[in-house]
């Protein structure tokens, strides 16, 4: 095989390695691997099946339910269907199972990833006679692709990514986002003369000697996206409790089209008679919002003061409920009760209004749910429903519109705190 970079002609050679024994917990890969490659030499890249490497290791497991292994091997589920799980596992590989094999090993045991693969691809490299790098593979399957491909899930001695970003096509086009994952191309590469069923966990791939390095360097680490540049982080089985309630807000600032991808998740909502009965007053000028808190503030002050109220307890009040006032950014759903029906009693006239209620509540959580899935924080405040008249008058709202509390939206601050969990049999009654 060819490549070029530039002017300069490569020439890149990919071979199984046949001959190495059955691996037992405490083998030593290393010599194992120097024995079954006597010319292996300076430059060379090894690529090692990450399920022998297990072995070696001892990571196998007895599991009569291999669904306990995989629970046992989880960070987080990011998506389940039927059998199917695609799950986080502690290193940060989102694969499914978690990594979790029950092929080429013993009936009634599977393999478990190696407990940190960058480390095991080092010993390994300090076990050879030369300077090679050493690539740990396993299989992952793809987004929006069928098929299955090898990845890096360990790596030593070879730079892992290439980044392109400032340099210049052949067009002179300047590259803004080309970051190479070589690491997985490698590995992907030599899948190719290992294969799934024949036998061959180790290939050496010869001709990249320019990425082989004389540190073990960074491993695979690079490749693991972090959570808050991850536009895809949140799975089928996780989006809705990605939702959660922030207080505290950064300075950064709110993108409007953000909040109206949100809007647009909102009016997805289901409502009775096919009707509409959202509207979202979206607050982006600083001074609406700080006239309007004002406004709501001086009215919530005479109403606790009218209720016999202390000083010290209103005080007390007014700075637990200042969550809005730290938020870049306010929304206010507001409920209309246009194309609702009348009857002539009051029974199903307030049977109608919860229906319209409810339907507005569905739309505020959907917002809530694609604000988080944009990457903001949001907290719910009620604080809008107990002074309607003045936040009408504030935004000059028609008075069909019905505010429904308030959204402070924003860059969370910190993490939210944990929340206690929650027994869903807590909250069944089956009949």
């Amino acid at each position: 095989m060819s490549t070029t970079t530039g002017r300069e002609l490569r020439e890149l050679v990919v071979h199984g390695v046949t001959g190495l024994p059955e691996v037992r917990p405490g083998d030593d890969l290393a010599a194992l691997i120097a024995r079954a490659v006597p010319g292996l030499a300076d430059g060379d890249i090894l690529v090692v099946t990450s399920k022998i490497v297990s072995k070696a290791e001892g990571r196998v497991r007895r599991a009569h339910d291999r669904a306990e292994a995989i629970a046992a091997e989880t960070e987080r589920v990011v998506a389940r269907r039927g059998d199917t799980v695609i799950a986080q596992t502690r290193h940060g590989f989102v694969m499914a199972a978690a990594g979790v094999d029950a092929s080429n090993t013993e009936p009634g045991t599977v393999l478990l990833l190696p407990q940190d693969p960058d480390a095991s691809a080092r010993r390994i490299r300090a076990g050879l006679p030369v300077r090679a790098g050493v690539i740990l593979s396993d299989t992952f399957g793809r987004p929006w692709r069928n098929g299955l491909t090898d990845v890096a899930i360990g790596a030593a001695g070879v730079r892992p990514l290439d980044d392109l970003r400032g340099r210049s096509d052949g067009y002179g086009n300047p590259l803004s986002a080309t970051v190479t994952a070589l690491v997985d191309e490698i590995a992907a590469a030599a899948e190719l003369v290992k294969g799934k069923l024949d036998g061959v966990p180790v290939a050496v791939v010869r001709g990249l000697a320019h990425l082989v390095t004389e540190e073990d360097g960074p491993g695979v680490r690079p490749l693991v996206r972090p959570a808050d540049e991850d536009m895809f982080r949140f799975g089928s089985s996780e989006v809705l409790f990605a939702r959660r309630t922030i207080r505290e807000f950064s300075a950064a600032p709110v993108d409007p089209a953000a909040v109206g991808r949100a809007v647009a998740a909102a009016v997805s909502a289901p409502a009775p008679h096919h009707t509409t009965p959202w509207r979202f007053v979206l607050l982006e000028s600083a001074g609406t919002r700080e006239k309007l808190l004002d406004a709501m503030l001086a009215a919530w002050v005479r109403d606790l003061r009218a209720t016999g109220f202390t000083e010290e307890s209103i005080a007390r009040r007014v700075k637990r409920g200042d969550v809005l006032r730290r938020a870049p950014y306010l929304v206010v759903p507001c409920l209309v009760m246009e194309g609702s029906h009348t009857y002539p009693d009051a029974r199903r006239n307030a049977a109608e209004r919860e229906m319209f209620v409810v339907a507005t509540g569905a739309g505020v959580q959907n917002l809530l749910v694609q604000l988080a899935v944009e990457g903001l924080g949001s907290a719910w405040v009620s604080s809008t429903m107990f002074c309607r008249e003045v936040v009408r008058e504030v935004l000059d709202l028609p008075e069909s519109w019905d505010p429904m509390g308030a959204v402070a939206v924003g860059h969370a601050a910190a993490p939210p705190r944990d929340r206690p969990p929650r027994d869903p049999d807590d909250f069944i009654v089956t009949r």
